[in-house]
């Protein structure tokens, strides 16, 4: 039986609206009751330096490649492996019970503790032992994170030449938008953004026209 992928994604994109919808505004309500009226650290220790005040759109950004981490590389690996369905289950009840949650809350903390890390958090509220603990713990999530996604891009770009001109030409082009964002244009996000695409749109269409 062959199914349209479209339908497949036409369904995870209700789930995760409904989600967001109900079940974020549920934890965002009455678990950690948000208020938009609080200041953020950024406003209240703008320093220019650790302590910025940032667009919403180019923060969305950040956290939203933090939240996705490895589901876009280690996903389609574990499709190829297994089917498509063990895949799209992992991403979808794991985003939304556990990835989704585990993000909100961390950041939730850290804006109620002036952004503040994990490690830091619970050096002051539980003890230095366990601050230390936490410390270690983070250091060897990320040592693990980012081995498991190093493996699972080497293993894509292995022998694709075109693969890696792709991947490698996104740091010029991130660095920038960076100096345009700093000081060409301060503040044009949406430009910025249009730029950004279609620079990658064109290098990817001339890496697909060299491999062909």
């Amino acid at each position: 039986m062959v199914m349209n992928g479209i339908y497949l994604v036409i369904a995870s994109a209700c789930i995760l609206i409904l989600a967001y919808r109900f079940y974020g505004a549920f934890i965002a309500a009455k678990v950690l009751t948000l208020d938009q009226y609080r200041p953020t650290p950024a406003m209240v220790h703008n320093d220019g330096h650790d302590y910025v005040p940032t667009n919403k759109w180019v923060t969305f950004g950040h956290h939203f490649a933090a939240i996705a981490g490895a589901g876009p590389l280690v996903g389609p690996v574990i499709a190829a492996q297994f089917g498509y369905l063990p895949g799209a289950l992992w991403i979808l009840i794991g985003s939304v019970l556990a990835g989704a949650v585990h993000d909100m809350v961390i950041l939730f903390a850290s804006v109620r503790y002036d952004g503040k890390s994990i490690a830091d958090i619970a050096r002051e509220e539980i003890s230095k032992f366990a601050g230390f603990g936490a410390m270690l713990a983070t250091l060897f999530l990320l040592i693990i994170t980012l081995a498991g996604m190093a493996v699972v891009v080497a293993n894509a770009l292995h022998n694709s030449p075109w693969g890696f001109f792709s991947v490698f030409a996104t740091i010029p082009i991130a660095i920038f938008i960076g100096i345009y964002l700093k000081w060409l244009r301060p503040g044009k996000i949406q430009r910025s953004h249009y730029y950004r695409c279609s620079v990658d749109f064109r290098s990817y269409y001339l890496r697909s026209k060299r491999s062909s």
